[in-house]
């Protein structure tokens, strides 16, 4: 809980709001990241790949609530982590 507190306090927002959207696509897309990183190395960990992929759909399904409840709000987010570029 303290590694998402840390990571919280990085991005905008409070700290004790983890559970929000915009907290928890960014927390996704830092662990995908990571993920990425490992299976460069790995290329044989499949499992590891099996996370990655649910972890790029949990986003995506995220992304796309924001998007339908706030397109300002999903610019936003868009713009402040780098994707779809």
């Amino acid at each position: 809980m303290e590694k998402t507190l840390n990571k919280k306090k990085e991005s905008k927002g409070s700290a004790e709001n983890v559970g929000s959207s915009e907290s928890q696509i960014s927390i996704f897309s830092k662990r995908i990241k990571n993920l990425t990183e490992h299976l460069k190395s790995n290329k044989k960990d499949h499992n590891t790949r099996r996370g990655l992929m649910k972890l790029v759909g949990k986003r995506k399904k995220l992304l796309s609530y924001v998007k339908s409840k706030s397109n300002e709000r999903y610019e936003s987010i868009i713009k402040s982590l780098g994707l779809r570029r």
